[in-house]
């Protein structure tokens, strides 16, 4: 759109930023042989950074543009964003907040150009809460380079804080209070006059007062109109100059065209309307502050488990002293100190001291848990009654609590396929609703011949229209959804997450860690005459496993560890290191067969005995021989049963998938119910199992732990991790339990039937309403007041209908 299509010659507007600027003082140039003229050098480097990268296609799409040039002079330091950068393997992750987004185009720009440079891997901006995320490959592209980027196009990054996109829905319904509290106002004295006209017309009334009623009248619909109306009119106005329409075209035409025909009257004597205006514009703008307040409410949930985490902390220095300093100068490995009363600031372990946790916050949990030396503790829980000296493992930007906050951010802004329905329909609905208004106009015209007629029967048929209710079905529900399964633990990425879970036909768990406890204690030692101190190597080998087998057989060892060298785990089967050069292994059966270590039939049937009884049987070579065998038993959570009843009441096939031997993985599948069970599969395997059921038709929930799970909760339609929620997990998994009681796992699929029922009941009511109030409105059965205050009620019935979902 070039200057000298949107003024005159005396002012021209700047062919980037629209700003208006006299000939004399502006930058003229020719770009491929066409003028181009700027307010400013900061405009001209920015129109020619765009062009350059052959992303012109900007000029076309932007909308709601308010003119200015760009703020580029403004200098950045990329260590302002370093505590909010999280690493992820060799990827770097930022959030960043954008000032200066204008419209939805700019959102376009900005994804654009930043995937255009090297080394940038995603680049997603949210137009609601002008909100970025950004991952690049530290190798090939810094952060500065980034953030001079987007500065360099004129839009300014800051760093994002877990309330911004709060405030800014706070000012949004703000801004929305003050333009209803104003049409009410006016409105409400309006109706007195428009009362007393309307007496007039049965009763009479002399025509200097019919005329000075009619003028306060106009008087007070004006402010109503382009005040409190603005936002509709200036959005229709940009809507039509594109050559486009939306939802607010309709709202636009119905008021002014009843506003400009009151005019009219006044002039000619005739009948005015100013009412039908002013409350068009009411009624419209009292739903949009009751949707914004719905929409803040479920925000503050965020906000609030934002603001859990305290801004300084006490950090413990060499020589002992305790310092308080601001949590952005903590780094991993320092300690800080917590005293009772206080929040947790960071992520750590406790390294002395013990004390009852608070942890509802994260985990909906109301009873505290006791940390002592070697716990995990999360930032935003607070010690009750003891201190903890802490080893921080993490800043900030990389804590449970700021992965939560992220994710639940992002699952709000994640759409369900469902309202792929409600999007497409609203593309072509408005056109239509506008098509058939004027028809409506046109029919009215000829078959009563009067002008007041046909228009209200237009105007009424625009503003019942109005699909706002169909907007609001989906989003909404997913809100007001995914916050209150977060008050409850249950962490859902996305909105999509409720319409797949409705469609799950089969359910496979994991075994360890999962229905079971995951801390197996030693039952039973076999012990072959190869060392001396037989439990002692096996616990120096195992002491660098995460399984829980190993840390059970390193916990049943007091004395000193041997050094191991060369360790190396094999997922699912063992682990192998050299002790005082000896090769040890320890494991499964399968991996005794694997490494070639040969069991005699006495270790078999030894094994086998173990097995039957429901435990786990790690074996021990020495060399390339049995040095014995440890049989440990690892037996089902408290809520296994609950939730395996649950889940089968629901109508779920049901199956086990572990790693472990293949009597034991029986002996729990039995206990359970459960006739389906599959033993000794690594992850791979795991996965592949759930690919082949999915290619069978199958909608696959996958259970686990979220670690050595991560392939198959990925590759599941819905992965569910449980526990404290690692990174790992929370990158695999569709949904974390984030603390260990199975039975939410029944409340995450009755919940998310529960509000994939109120999107498809408000879907259907948004339809059946228009499909039964337009009729309506063009057989002039309905007064535009009335189609204005139905539609408010039409998504009213849609924010009540979604605000069930709280009790979820």
């Amino acid at each position: 759109m070039s200057g000298s299509e949107l003024s005159s010659p005396e002012r021209l507007c700047c062919d980037h930023c629209l700003q208006e600027t006299g000939r004399a003082s502006a930058i003229i140039v020719e770009i491929n042989g066409e003028q181009k003229l700027f307010c400013c050098k900061g405009c001209l480097g920015v129109y020619e950074l765009i062009h350059n990268n052959a992303l012109d296609a900007f000029y076309s799409k932007r909308c709601d543009w308010q003119p200015g040039p760009p703020a580029t002079e403004v200098k950045l330091q990329a260590s302002a964003f370093n505590d909010t950068v999280t690493v992820i393997g060799n990827e770097h992750r930022l959030d960043l907040l954008l000032s200066g987004i204008r419209c939805a185009s700019c959102v376009w720009l900005i994804e654009k150009l930043l995937m255009k440079l090297d080394g940038v891997l995603s680049a997603r901006v949210n137009y609601a809460t002008h909100k970025a995320t950004i991952t690049w490959s530290a190798a090939k592209i810094s952060l500065d380079t980034i953030l001079n980027t987007i500065r360099s196009i004129g839009y300014l990054p800051h760093p994002c804080r877990g309330i911004d996109s709060n405030e800014v829905l706070a000012q949004e319904k703000q801004e929305l209070l003050l333009r209803f509290g104003t049409a009410g106002f006016f409105s409400m004295q309006l109706m007195l006059f428009t009362t007393a006209l309307y007496a007039g017309f049965f009763e009479g009334i002399e025509e200097r007062y019919r005329l000075v009623f009619q003028l306060i009248s106009w008087a007070m619909a004006t402010p109503v109109l382009f005040y409190s109306g603005y936002p509709f009119l200036s959005n229709a106005f940009r809507s039509l100059r594109r050559r486009t329409l939306n939802m607010d075209v309709l709202v636009a035409l119905g008021s002014l065209s009843a506003y400009l025909y009151s005019i009219a009257m006044i002039a000619y004597g005739g009948d005015i309307f100013f009412d039908t205006a002013s409350m068009i514009i009411t009624f419209i703008l009292l739903g949009r502050l009751l949707e914004a307040g719905s929409r803040l409410k479920a925000g503050n949930t965020i906000a609030k488990l934002a603001e859990l985490q305290p801004h300084e902390a006490l950090l413990i220095s060499e020589s002992g002293e305790t310092t308080m300093v601001p949590l952005e100068t903590v780094q991993t490995g320092d300690m800080i100190e917590i005293i009772p009363g206080d929040r947790i600031p960071l992520d750590g372990t406790v390294m002395d001291g013990e004390a009852e946790v608070n942890e509802s916050m994260l985990t909906g949990e109301s009873n505290p848990v006791l940390k002592r030396e070697g716990s995990n503790v999360f930032a935003g829980s607070f010690s009750i009654n003891g201190r903890l000296k802490i080893n921080v493992t993490g800043n900030a930007s990389n804590t449970l609590l700021s992965r939560i906050i992220h994710t639940v951010e992002e699952a709000q802004s994640r759409k369900a396929p469902i309202q792929g329905i409600a999007d497409k329909t609203a593309a072509y609905f408005i056109p239509a609703t506008t098509l058939l208004a004027l028809t409506t106009f046109l029919y009215w015209k000829l078959a009563s011949g009067l002008t007041v007629t046909a228009l209200m029967n237009a105007i009424s048929v625009l503003v019942i229209a109005c699909p706002c209710a169909l907007g609001l079905a989906t989003p909404l529900a997913i809100l007001v959804g995914t916050t209150a399964a977060g008050k409850k633990g249950i962490l859902i990425k996305g909105g999509d997450i409720f319409e797949t879970i409705s469609n799950i036909t089969t359910v496979v768990l994991d075994k360890t860690g999962t229905i079971t406890t995951g801390k197996p204690s030693i039952t039973d030692l076999y012990e072959y005459g190869l060392t001396t101190s037989f439990i002692q190597h096996v616990a120096s080998l195992e002491a660098a496993s995460e399984h829980p087998t190993g840390r059970a057989i390193v916990a049943a060892w007091p004395g000193k560890l041997l050094t191991t060298e060369q360790f190396r785990a094999i997922p699912g089967r063992g682990v192998s290191g050299i002790i005082k050069g000896i090769h040890w292994r320890a494991g499964s059966r399968a991996f005794m067969d694997q490494e070639g270590i040969v069991l005699q039939p006495n270790h078999k049937s030894s094994a086998s005995t173990l097995e039957a009884q429901g435990k786990t049987v790690v074996m021990v070579a020495c060399g390339n021989k049995l040095a014995g065998m440890i049989g440990l038993i690892d037996d089902l959570r408290d809520g296994a049963l609950p939730l395996i009843a649950g889940l089968r009441k629901k109508g779920f096939s049901l199956k086990i998938l572990t790693g472990d031997n293949r009597g034991v993985a029986a002996y729990i599948a039995a206990k359970c119910g459960i006739t389906d069970v599959q033993a000794e599969l690594g992850p791979l395997e795991k996965a592949a199992v759930i690919r082949s059921l999915k290619q069978n038709g199958e909608c696959v929930m996958m259970v686990g732990d979220g670690i050595n799970d991560a392939p198959a909760l990925t590759e599941a339609d819905i992965g569910v991790t449980l526990g404290q929620a690692s990174g790992i997990a929370l990158e695999s998994a569709s949904v974390a339990i984030l603390n260990n009681d199975l039975r939410l796992i029944n409340t995450l699929t009755e919940s998310s039937s529960h509000c994939f029922s109120i999107i498809r009941q408000n879907l259907v009511w948004a339809f059946s309403y228009n499909l039964i109030a337009l009729p309506l409105a063009v057989s002039g059965l309905l007064h535009p007041i009335v189609s204005a205050l139905l539609m408010v009620i039409s998504s009213l019935v849609v924010v009540s209908n979604s605000l069930r979902l709280r009790t979820i």
